[in-house]
């Protein structure tokens, strides 16, 4: 059986991905009643409050700045003198909001009246809009302007029911008096006064008083748990919170040395268009973020659709079967959420051994702390179609998208992975009179099946696979942004199909982390890019608190890592030579 987890949200994009994630778990608990295959309570925590039902909060501790999240500076619900939309209703899941304050201020308590705000959902069953109007609240650049829409998304006014503005607009789980601690030193919204720089936010976790209270909420959770596994750790790479998140994880491996700190740096998708000397600060943010945080975490794992952390933004990821919105955090990190569920399913199983730290050692080996994620999202597979069809109709290559923002590219060898597919029929295929249609079709099992398929199309990897029957959830509040060539079970249809009011209430999924030699392209591009560039010309960022001596030192061990993912061949020479001047 598997331990507890402890998670912690670092930033507003953690929370925008936190929100949807935290809602999957929700949804997993109102599945049919069948044999669960992942253990709820790795995540959630289950208490009784006075005369009410048992009540799953997430065992999460999550830092905010004022005006985020719907938490006014004192802490709690902002209390305005009406309702705020957290308690929306999305198709019957009660939004409901609970948070405490910071620091030592007690928490803000409602007396008076309670409404629902009851939201109809449109046909398909969309869920609420994120209009990016506020700063920090829609994709774009270091200090969180808007970006644009790319390639992949939907049409204007394809999402017509009200804006969402904060990920506090479509949480729909209870939060524990200790989950939520709002910073106040910083807003997230305005001109001024926001956590900009890499030193800022390192500076938060050098005061005592911010220190003892993070240890506080850590510890409450961590002596409640039977057998604590680790640490989640989700981080804003591209502002201040890396900073912070370079702390924290400090402070986690410093006190629980022997426990699990899984870290994955989080980016929005970035605007092609903004103000150099943001995207610099955000450059910086993001190399001091990876080098800090690989160093102090058992894996790290940069996570986004964007198509490159560099300094020249990329067009974001595409997927075939989703056509959303780059520019809305509610859409984007609605995707890295159920890519996220489905990577974090090993340590969660049932049936799962191990610990969160024999999870990490088995793809780190050899100083590859970092780690690429890939996802298949959906994954294409006809309706009613086994295990050994669907993966036998790509075995030419991998369906799945790069998730770890580098060019979009072929791979065909990594040093280690694990890949976990959901959702797909575990029935072994009706094979014709004679021999077998395909090597996968003489398997035994869904496991095999998987292996053997791994084994074809990357010979020599240590590989790890885990088959689950249960699909990622996408009912609402997950956005409704899919093909109309997918069933509400998220298979492929022979034709689009009509407008429908039911919607696609889950996908089959199949996602890897990967120690893989894409990480040499990513960290060595990052290095070049800062190289190119004379940081020195930036001092309002080093006034923030960052010596030019550790951002130096940053850079060596940025460089230092991605050699670890040298492969000997192809174009990496050329990458070397440039980063050693």
């Amino acid at each position: 059986m598997p331990g507890e987890a402890v998670t912690l949200q670092l930033g507003h994009y953690s929370g925008c991905v936190g929100a949807h994630w935290w809602g999957l778990q929700a949804a997993a608990l109102r599945s049919p009643a069948e044999p669960a295959e992942l253990r709820a309570a790795a995540l959630l925590r289950f208490g009784r409050g006075p005369g009410g039902p048992e009540t799953p909060t997430p065992r999460l501790v999550a830092l905010e700045l004022k005006g985020t999240a719907g938490w006014g500076g004192s802490g709690g619900p902002a209390a305005t003198g009406r309702p705020r939309r957290d308690r929306a209703l999305f198709a019957g899941g009660v939004g409901s909001l609970r948070a405490d304050g910071a620091g030592t201020e007690p928490p803000v308590s409602w007396d008076g009246a309670v409404a629902d705000y009851r939201d109809r959902a449109p046909a398909g069953g969309c869920a609420p809009r994120d209009t990016g109007s506020r700063r920090g609240d829609a994709a774009g650049d270091g200090k969180g302007n808007p970006g644009a829409a790319g390639p992949g998304a939907a049409p204007a006014g394809s999402q017509d029911a009200p804006s969402v503005r904060l990920w506090s607009d479509y949480l729909n789980v209870h939060l524990h008096p200790k989950s939520v601690y709002v910073i106040r030193q910083y807003l997230h919204d305005g001109d001024c006064g926001c956590l900009e720089a890499f030193g800022q936010g390192e500076s938060l976790l050098q005061d005592p008083a911010c220190v003892e209270e993070l240890e506080d909420r850590l510890h409450f959770y961590v002596e409640e748990c039977d057998y604590l596994q680790g640490f989640q750790v989700l981080c804003d790479l591209h502002n201040g919170f890396s900073g912070v998140g370079a702390k924290v994880t400090e402070l986690l491996h410093d006190e629980y040395s022997r426990k699990g700190i899984l870290t994955w740096g989080l980016t929005p998708v970035l605007s092609t268009v903004g103000d150099p000397q943001n995207s610099f600060y955000r450059l910086m943010n993001t190399a001091l973020g990876i080098a800090h945080l690989s160093r102090h975490s058992s894996l790290f794992c940069p996570l986004s659709l964007s198509g490159s952390l560099g300094i020249k933004p990329q067009p974001p990821v595409t997927f075939p079967y989703i056509k959303y919105d780059a520019s809305l955090n509610y859409h984007s990190s609605a995707i890295l959420a159920a890519a996220l569920d489905t990577l974090t399913a090993p340590y969660r199983l049932w049936s799962f051994q191990g610990s969160m730290m024999h999870f990490a050692d088995s793809l780190t080996f050899s100083g590859r702390k970092a780690v690429a994620a890939w996802a298949a999202l959906p994954l294409p597979a006809l309706s009613g179609s086994s295990l050994p069809d669907t993966l036998s109709a790509h075995q030419q290559d991998v369906p799945w998208k790069l998730l770890s923002s580098w060019r979009e590219q072929k791979v065909s060898c990594c040093f280690a992975q694990s890949v976990v597919l959901r959702g797909i029929c575990k029935e072994k295929a009706t094979s014709c009179p004679g021999q077998p249609r395909s090597p996968l079709h003489s398997c035994e099992s869904p496991e095999q099946v998987l292996q053997q398929y791994l084994h074809t199309q990357f010979p020599g990897a240590y590989s790890t696979s885990h088959v689950l029957q249960q699909p990622c959830d996408t009912r609402p509040p997950f956005p409704q942004f899919f093909s109309p060539l997918l069933t509400s079970r998220g298979f492929l249809l022979d034709k689009a199909q009509g407008s429908s009011s039911a919607g696609v209430e889950s996908i089959p999924v199949l996602a890897a982390l990967q120690s893989s030699p894409v990480l040499h392209s990513l960290l060595s591009g990052l290095c070049r890019d800062l190289r190119a560039r004379n940081a020195r010309r930036c001092s309002s960022f080093f006034t923030a608190g960052v010596e030019q001596d550790d951002f130096q030192e940053a850079l060596e061990e940025l460089k230092t890592l991605s050699q670890c993912y040298e492969t000997g061949f192809g174009a990496d020479g050329s990458e070397d030579e440039a980063d050693s001047d």
